[in-house]
């Protein structure tokens, strides 16, 4: 299995917009996305925190393997 990669809140949110999600809203520091059923919400912080990374992974059906994938390319 890998290894969760350290990503920030900007670089997570790209990523989960190649996955399809748009963004709903900005409020402050935090970034709602949604994609049909999925809901989210990312801190942009310069580095999230590995259980934060792990909540979202979960809220947005994500594993760290489709996450590798999209990192990848």
């Amino acid at each position: 299995m890998p290894k969760l990669p350290v990503l920030s809140g900007e670089e997570l949110i790209k990523l989960l917009k190649k996955a399809g999600f748009i963004v709903v809203r900005q409020k402050g520091s935090h970034v709602s996305l949604q994609k049909e059923d999925y809901k989210t919400v990312v801190p942009v912080h310069s580095e999230l925190a590995k259980g934060t990374l792990l909540g979202i992974m979960k809220q947005c059906g994500l594993t760290k393997e489709a996450l590798e994938g999209l990192i990848r390319g």
